[in-house]
This record gives structure tokens, sequence and C-alpha cells, in this order.
């Protein structure tokens, strides 16, 4: 059995009273474990709140107060592919995943995450990442390494400013000519809820795409998303008629099977640019990986 060595965490959310029960609460939240898992969890101490302290099965449920459990899973896939660390000091580290291993620990994946392997190899227990990849799309994570400047590094994400250049590989016309898109829309959680969709509303998405060349069938793309929200890149590129290659959530979501490695999502977060909020240095990072094509 694999079991976490640092917490993960949810927060409780408003809701209308009467409350729900804290065990009521977690198995709606975590429909995939059982009630009596959580229960067992409970009397175990393996689920605490924000002070450490143990919860109990009548811990009263408390609007926006966070809840810090220990994820485990029976047995773990392996992800045979290996990250690489392109930059590390003392404030921030900058390592390339490879396609198919989450960042941070989830579902069934515990040990094989981006951030636990970072862990081990760095011996720096206080990484944190300040963003997220999906777990099919490969490149470049940035991560806080000083809790001091956290907040500041951070800040590059909340501001928008910080610049990301991914590359996207979809299927084109053989006659199909370079072009630019682009693309405003508002993104929401859809049905089932680890897919997004677009709604109508304010907007809350937006990406510059560029098709910059074809070679038969396919086509290269370079895209600039100007936020981060779930799926933007892979919602957004099937939204423009150009789903990306081995997508299995858009435009439809097909049935749920093993990770098949030799067709990975066309997906790559090829570049980070940003000014050091500390040193006041423009900072460029660039991953070696190619998509395949």
């Amino acid at each position: 059995m694999g079991i976490a060595k640092h917490p993960s965490v949810v927060t409780m959310p408003r809701t209308a009273k009467p409350y729900p029960s804290l065990l009521v609460f977690l198995c709606d939240r975590f429909p995939a474990i059982s009630r009596e898992i959580w229960a067992q969890r409970i009397a175990e101490g393996k689920v605490l709140d924000e002070n450490g302290q143990r919860l109990t099965l009548e811990t009263a449920y408390a609007p926006l107060k966070r809840i810090f459990y220990f994820r485990e899973v029976l047995s773990e896939p392996c992800i045979p592919f290996a990250e690489k660390i392109l930059f590390l000091d003392d404030e921030i580290l900058v390592a390339c995943k490879p396609h198919f291993l989450p960042v941070t620990p989830g579902g069934r994946y515990v040990d094989e995450c981006l951030l636990n392997r970072l862990r081990k190899s760095t011996g720096i227990e206080d990484l944190v990442p300040l963003h997220r990849l999906d777990r099919g799309t490969a490149g470049l994570v940035l991560f806080s390494v000083n809790k001091k400047s956290r907040g500041l590094y951070a800040g590059l994400f909340l501001n928008r400013l910080i610049e990301k250049t991914y590359q996207a590989v979809a299927a084109c016309h053989p006659l199909q000519e370079t072009a630019s898109w682009n693309v405003e829309t508002r993104i929401e959680r859809g049905e089932p809820g680890f897919r997004m969709k677009m709604a109508p509303g304010r907007v809350n998405a937006i990406s510059a795409i560029h098709l910059v060349e074809v070679r038969g069938e396919l086509a290269r793309f370079t895209l600039l998303p100007q936020t981060g929200k779930t799926h933007q890149l892979r919602i957004h590129m099937s939204g423009i008629g150009f789903p990306i290659l081995n997508d299995s959530y858009y435009p439809e979501l097909l049935d749920e099977s093993a990770d098949n490695f030799a067709v990975p999502l066309q997906l790559l977060a090829q570049r980070l640019c940003f000014k050091d909020p500390l040193s006041g240095k423009n900072r460029e990072f660039s991953s070696e990986r190619e998509l395949l094509w």
C-alpha cells in the first residue's frame, strides 16, 4: 500500500444548514473512498485539523475550515519516464516532467508524482508547486523552495506576470494554411467533475493560438495562454476545430482505459519567462522535450 508522507488538504465549503457530519462531507467529496474507510482513517488519527489535531466522528462541520488527510492507495501505477531538474537555487526549482506523471498526489498516485519524486531526489521537503500541469501534459513546472519568498513567486501567476509558451500537435487537412486565433471564453466545471466546459458569462480564459507548421495531415501549434484555467488549452484547441492529438477528454470523453505510453497527449509546456521578483533579473527556461509528429 502507498501512504503519503505529506498531507493533502480539502476545505469545507459554505453550505446551508443543517450542516452535514464530517463523515458525510468526506464521503460526498471523495465518493471513490468508502464510508468504512473514511471512518477507519478518522479513528486511526489520519484526519487532522489546521493545528494538526485529530478529528473525530463527533467533530462538527465548520465552513471554510481546512481538513488535512493522508492519501492511501492499495497499488500505485509506475510511470516509466523520468523528470529532469533544469534549475535550482535557494528560492525556486524548475523541473521538466514527462507525460503521464501527475504534479501532485491524486487519485491512484501518491509517490508517483512530480512533487514527491523531487522531494525524494533533492531532500527538500518544503517544495511547493506554484502552478499545475495536467497529468497528460509534459513540460515545465515551477516550484517554490523557500517559504519566505513563496508569495512573491506565486504572485507572478496571480498577476499574469509570467509568460508561458506551449507546443501542441493536432490533425489537419494537408492544405491547411498557417493561421492565428485569439480565444476568449468562460470555462466552468462540467460533468463528470474532472471535465471542464465552455459556458456563457464573464470571460475567464484567454489563449493566443498560432498554427505555425503543417506536415502532411498534422499541424504544430504555438500556444500562449494568458490565464490558467484547468484544461484551458485543450478546450480552446478543440473549440477552434483542432483537438490536440491523443486527447481522451475533448471534444468527446472516451471510455477510461489503461495508459497507453506509446500515444501521449501531444501538449508540451515548453517555455517559462519572467522577471525575478527578488533579483530583478529576466529568467527564461525551456524544455528540450519534443512532441511526436
